[in-house]
């Protein structure tokens, strides 16, 4: 265990000897508090604000505004009615309420002050899914433990995230969240962020715990849209969503969210399978189990209570520890116990886990915030440095005809789009702790490399419909300049939670500038900014080159250019697939060969109509996960298997040699993928089983070798128990998952 990761997987006994003590003197009543998750502020009061800020002008002090407290805040504060807040930021407030809570109330149990803080506080980062782009999870670990740095500093001790969720269709909003469409790929950036979150030795003095989420299967809502049903086998859920989160509880989080979703028709929330059956008696997991926000009450609609108080006495039952926001448990736990409903052992437990975590964050030896930190530490030199360091890994290069890119200095440029003197959309959705102010925009980025008469500006469109189209002038821009640039794509609130979409274009009319522009001739670079895999075939038909930037943060405009002008060399991989068409949806690598598969995988096969294709398109997406270019070349050869027979107690050991065949030097993401080619059931096509990124000087060559003990590749049998079956595989080392270097092995029987 690394000693600068603060771990809440392993029980203490000391801790426990606490718990048992504040346990043995709590009422039923305080007990239920525990379980309570709410905001102690009351709606926005406009004269309350107005003489706040009044009193700090007329006393030259700094205005920090307090919002009022609910009217009955203060009194369940002393009674230890509250256990946790949601998503309060500000020193004084959280100051002020934790000392009613520590030293007003009856057994002074200090409250818990959870955020979302999903790529980061107020050093915004790009959005987790071109994070997880970068490949790169020590990257990553840096990054959380900014996030960790900040959010901290304003008194937060519990961050609602990694979102872990597998996710394979990009209609879906909140794909933007999470590290795409692989398992493998998500444990990897998993661990990482769960590590960064929980580092020791935060300036703030303080302890961060991270709750991954969402617990479990809500990337597979149907038709990509937001809370919507799900449907899947226990198979799948074993060997796909599953494994993220038990990566991030052997990295040790301290708790989990439940999901919107329902699970075999029973919703995550009170669903005892994966609350008690997994995570309890399987996994043996200590941690704390959070529903999602009002996820309790709304095990209403969904059918399966007819009440709030039935949904609350589901959830405990299931084995939901905190309830968010919606008062089931404060209003009918205690009557559910006295009624012989819910049984005082099950509370206790819950309640158990619940102060196991505010021991293990410190919270009883620190319970306040220093008010005077923040200033010092949000938005240091160094954070904005790091943040730009995760933009340049995580673009994507899709083309680049001709070598297009990098651009000339001398190049005169027409810069054409909305995107690219944005600020706002740069920080994609789920930035609740920035400022617009923070961000770099392209055109800043393209002025440190050119004087402003080198490039003209034509914002040509809106994002979306409304707003004044000028094609005109992005033509005559056009025609005027060597190399036209556009920057478009998405606005930061067209994805992320409650923004499902069911078309990936490019919003509004911003393929009619694209083809106004591309009929002049004159090459294209695009910039295309999103939350989300997109569908551009034609766009990618017309331009010349193409740079997927995702929403990348407050560093997003600087970091666009030091790729486009060749200061840095992309090295970005795609983990998600981008389909050609809305009809290929869900597309995702590691499907299924199905008994009627393509003679060859992904291309469309006109004369097999009895095959799995289709007779209108192919198979295989626009651009594959794992690709992605480099303005260098990398080439691969020597595939070397150490031992093509291996018992079941043995490492799978593979090398190849990887060469920088090109003129610059550069970052290569080279992968491992493996085929089970029999089961007792039926396996995936490939799945990832290795990745390392490496940097090349031209000409050099290395020999990159990938150990996967045998025991990792196994799958979900017939008796929906962990196996690992004799039989032969494949296994591919290349650059992403349709290309690379092929061979064979065999794994013996015992």
């Amino acid at each position: 265990m690394d000693n600068h990761i603060t771990t809440y997987n392993q029980l203490n006994p000391a801790a426990e000897a606490r718990v048992d003590a504040l346990l043995a003197q709590m009422t039923l009543a305080e007990k239920v508090g525990q379980l309570v998750q709410t905001n102690p502020f009351g709606p926005f009061d406009r004269d309350h604000y107005d003489a706040q800020k009044q009193t700090a002008e007329e006393n030259g002090e700094p205005f920090e505004y307090f919002p009022k407290l609910r009217h009955d805040m203060e009194d369940l504060l002393r009674a230890g009615g509250v256990g946790s807040f949601l998503n309060v930021t500000l020193p004084k407030a959280i100051n002020h309420c934790q000392r009613l809570a520590v030293e007003e109330s009856r057994l002074g149990i200090p409250i818990m002050v959870g955020s979302d803080v999903i790529h980061g506080y107020r050093t915004i980062f790009p959005i987790p899914l071109a994070e997880a782009s970068t490949w790169n999870p020590e990257l990553l670990e840096k990054a959380s433990r900014v996030a960790a740095e900040e959010a901290s500093a304003v008194g937060v001790d519990w961050i609602f995230a990694p979102m872990v969720d597998v996710a394979r269709d990009p209609r879906w909003g909140r794909i933007a969240e999470g590290a795409g469409e692989d398992p493998f790929l998500g444990m990897a950036m998993a661990r990482a962020r769960v590590r960064g979150f929980q580092t020791t030795h935060l300036a703030s003095g303080r302890r961060i715990a991270a709750c991954p989420k969402h617990y479990v299967g809500y990337g597979a809502a149907e038709a990509g849209r937001d809370y919507n049903t799900t449907d899947f086998s226990e198979r799948t859920l074993r060997d796909v969503y599953l494994p993220p989160f038990k990566a991030a509880f052997d990295a040790g989080a301290g708790s989990v969210m439940s999901a919107f979703n329902e699970i075999s028709s029973v919703p995550a929330t009170a669903n005892p399978l994966i609350l008690r059956t997994i995570l309890r008696d399987e996994w043996q997991w200590p941690g704390v189990v959070l529903s999602d926000y009002e996820a309790v009450k709304e095990l209403i609609p969904h059918g399966l209570a007819a009440d709030l108080r039935e949904a609350a006495r589901l959830s405990l039952l299931a084995g939901l520890d905190i309830e968010m926001i919606s008062d089931g448990y404060h209003n009918h736990l205690a009557e559910l116990v006295e009624s012989g409903e819910v049984p005082l052992e099950l509370v206790d437990e819950a309640v158990r886990r619940v102060l196991r975590l505010k021991i293990a964050v410190g919270l009883f030896e620190k319970p306040y915030v220093d008010e005077s930190l923040a200033p010092k530490l949000i938005l240091r030199p160094d954070f904005r440095e790091l943040a730009l360091d995760v933009a340049h890994e995580s673009m994507v290069l899709l083309k680049n005809d001709n070598d297009l890119l990098p651009l000339s200095p001398q190049a005169r440029l027409a810069v054409i789009g909305p995107l690219a003197n944005n600020h706002k959309d740069m920080l994609g959705c789920w930035s609740l702790h920035t400022h617009p102010e923070d961000v770099e925009t392209v055109l800043e980025g393209l002025s440190v490399y050119l004087p402003d008469e080198a490039w003209t500006y034509v914002p040509a469109c809106p994002i979306r419909e409304d707003g004044p189209l000028d094609i005109a002038a992005a033509v005559a821009a056009a025609q005027d300049a060597d190399v036209v640039l556009l920057v478009l794509g998405e606005s930061a609130d067209m994805s992320g939670e409650g923004h499902s979409r069911t078309d990936l274009g490019l919003p509004g009319r911003q393929q009619e500038v694209v083809d106004a522009v591309a009929a002049t001739g004159k090459p294209i670079v695009c910039v295309l900014m999103s939350g989300r895999p997109l569908v551009i075939p034609q766009l990618a038909s017309q331009a010349d080159a193409l740079l997927c930037a995702w929403h990348a943060g407050i560093r997003a405009g600087r970091a666009v250019a030091d790729i486009l002008f060749g200061t840095v060399n992309p090295s970005g991989k795609l983990t998600a697939s981008w389909p050609r068409s809305m009809g290929q949806i869900p597309t995702y690598y590691s499907h299924k060969n199905t008994g009627r598969p393509a003679s060859e995988a992904g291309t469309k096969q006109f004369a097999e109509s009895f095959k799995s294709v289709y007779i209108d398109a192919p198979n295989s997406p626009l651009f594959p996960f794992g690709y992605g270019l480099s303005y260098t070349r990398f080439a691969y050869s020597d595939l070397h298997i150490v031992q093509p027979e291996l018992g079941l107690d043995d490492t799978l050991t593979v090398t190849a040699t990887v060469t920088n065949a090109g003129e610059r030097a550069g970052a290569e993401v080279v992968q491992l993928y493996v085929r089970d080619l029999v089961g007792s059931v039926t396996r995936p096509v490939k799945e990832l089983k290795g990745f390392q990124k490496i940097t090349l000087q031209p000409g050099e060559k290395r020999t990159v070798s990938f150990a996967v003990p045998v025991s990792e590749l196994g799958f979900t049998g017939l008796d929906m128990r962990y196996v690992v079956e004799p039989g032969d595989f494949k296994v591919w080392i290349g650059p992403d998952s349709t290309s690379g270097l092929e061979g064979s092995f065999h794994i013996k029987k015992a």
